[in-house]
């Protein structure tokens, strides 16, 4: 199949998080598998000035309509993801107007402010994904629109709308994976101008949503298949708990079977502690020996004890509630009596960063606290530590677990999300099949009783070492996770050509009025 991947970042030429390390490594493993895959995304001006990434002009500028009567000119150059002896082309969207390029990190002065404010720069890169479709050379066009979070929720509604007659665009297939349903690219009515979509389409069965409209309710209503980033956040998204307001229409989407969940993986090529240079020393399952090397060396750069005999508790983490911080700061202080070490690498809520900088001031040589976004740092700290803290009130898929578990270090988690459909509890019972904590009850108690077991079971030299070997010998590479997509695209392929594209002024958002007027659900 030929797919074109469309995300707000990929790594390595943007990263905020783990959509950037999906959108890098899915188009490696799909390439392999012999499929024809490229990656659009903005082109950030970061990019554009970093040498290493041979960045070079693709089509000449062309104009965008982002709404009635405006146009701005858009450019494309080229990159590559290399996967193996072949490459994945990457297609670098910009904007030579002012204002219109996505403001994803130029604008990103603190990590509460990560995505630009205004819909226009997201409105245009939609709308320039699908003109620069109708542009590329030999006339290649996609037969899967894979689309990633909010950013590239409205690629599918123009596809269905405003392209509908286009041969280039109409007959391919889109999908459209939630990463993170919390975040929806939401926006007031007064800017629904910006979209350049006929009021018609400011309605409950399309994007309209509590009075305002969504970018993301845009992408799961139009798409042919929605897929979210584990079997288990499929499920919870479906609840009021964790609909986030669009349970309603999830719970649509599993009725019609368009929804589904694949769990994701890392790229082991990426994250191999046996190649990794950024570590102190290499080891494998086979080798473990480095692991120590690592964990010496870690405790030494970041001021605690070297002590191989204590515990060393890591956590890589956005710094706000949703993963768990209320808990650890409600029982960090009865962790510490324990003989342990915590290593914190993160940015987030202003309030948790100045309490575990005052944490690390209470007890130093134990708790270190380095608020700042490290890649090289968290490497470190997935190879030197023990453990590894995700206590997350919900986790749609997490990708640290995997890497932890990759390094040999033990994930602590809460069985919520991806974290629940990765991670088995050691506990008596689970035969060979233990390869974590886990916690269920979100509560401060749940969380320090876990940590006690682990601490417990770290003093039994034999045992720890049985499952820090089995740790490093869990797959979580993306041979499998890809296989699903392939099956997800072949659906989604069929799923379009069962249906007839519907055109702009016939008045119909997406698919049948019917199931339009059911997704909507009681209150979206």
């Amino acid at each position: 199949m030929k797919i074109l991947i469309i995300s707000a970042e990929v790594a390595p030429f943007a990263k905020v998080g783990g959509l950037a390390d999906v959108a890098g490594a899915l188009p490696k493993a799909l390439k392999r598998m012999g499929h024809d895959v490229r990656v659009a995304m903005p082109c950030y001006r970061m990019i554009e000035t970093n040498p290493a990434f041979a960045v070079r002009d693709v089509l000449a500028p062309f104009p965008v309509r982002i709404r009635t009567g405006v146009a701005q000119d858009a450019f494309v150059r080229g990159a590559a993801i290399q996967a193996g002896s072949d490459a994945v082309p990457v297609y670098l969207i910009g904007n030579r107007g002012e204002g219109g390029r996505p403001g994803y990190f130029e604008e990103a002065t603190d990590s509460t402010k990560v995505y630009t404010v205004s819909p226009e720069p997201y409105v245009f890169f939609c709308h320039a994904v699908l003109e620069t479709i109708k542009r590329l050379e030999g006339g290649w066009t996609p037969d899967v629109l894979h689309c990633n979070d909010w950013h590239s929720g409205l690629v599918p509604v123009f596809a269905r709308t405003s392209y509908a007659d286009d041969p280039a665009v109409s007959p391919a297939a889109s999908v459209f994976t939630i990463h993170n349903l919390a975040y929806q690219g939401g926006f007031d009515r007064s800017e629904w101008a910006a979209t350049g979509l006929p009021d018609r389409l400011f309605h409950p069965s399309a994007l309209e949503f509590y009075g305002g409209w969504s970018f993301m309710k845009g992408g799961l209503t139009f798409s042919d298949r929605v897929n979210t980033v584990s079997e288990t956040y499929a499920g919870e998204i479906q609840t009021a708990e964790y609909g986030c307001g669009l349970e309603g229409l999830t719970q649509t989407l599993c009725r019609t079977e368009r929804l589904s969940g694949i769990l994701n993986g890392i790229d082991y090529e990426e994250y191999d502690p046996a190649t990794d240079r950024r570590i102190a020393r290499q080891f494998s399952g086979e080798s473990p020996e480095g692991k120590a090397v690592c964990k010496a060396a870690l405790q030494a750069e970041l001021g605690l004890k070297v002590s191989p005999r204590t515990p060393l508790v890591g956590l890589v983490s956005r710094l706000a509630d949703q993963k768990g911080l209320d808990l650890i700061r409600a029982s960090v202080e009865e962790m510490l009596a324990l003989p342990v070490q915590l290593a914190l690498l993160g940015t987030g809520d202003r309030a948790y960063e100045a309490y575990f900088c005052c944490l690390q001031e209470r007890y130093p040589g134990r708790v270190h606290a380095r608020i700042a976004f490290d890649v090289e740092l968290a490497q470190r700290i997935y190879a030197g530590s023990d453990l590894f803290l995700m206590p997350s009130r919900f986790e749609p898929c997490g990708l640290g677990q995997m890497m932890a578990l990759r390094y040999g270090t033990v994930p602590i988690v809460r069985a919520t999300g991806g974290l629940a459909d990765s991670i088995v509890d050691v506990a008596a019972g689970s035969g060979d099949k233990g390869n974590g904590f886990v916690f269920t009850d979100y509560s401060a108690a749940a969380l320090l009783d876990t940590v006690k077991r682990a601490a417990g079971l770290y003093r039994r030299e034999a045992a720890w070492t049985a499952l820090v070997r089995h740790a490093m010998h869990c797959d979580f590479s993306w041979s499998r996770s890809a296989a699903q997509y392939e099956a997800l695209y072949a659906a989604a392929v069929t799923a379009r050509r069962l249906q007839r594209p519907i055109a702009l002024e016939r008045g119909a958002p997406a698919f049948s009025p019917t199931v339009l007027k059911d997704a909507a659900g009681p209150k979206d």
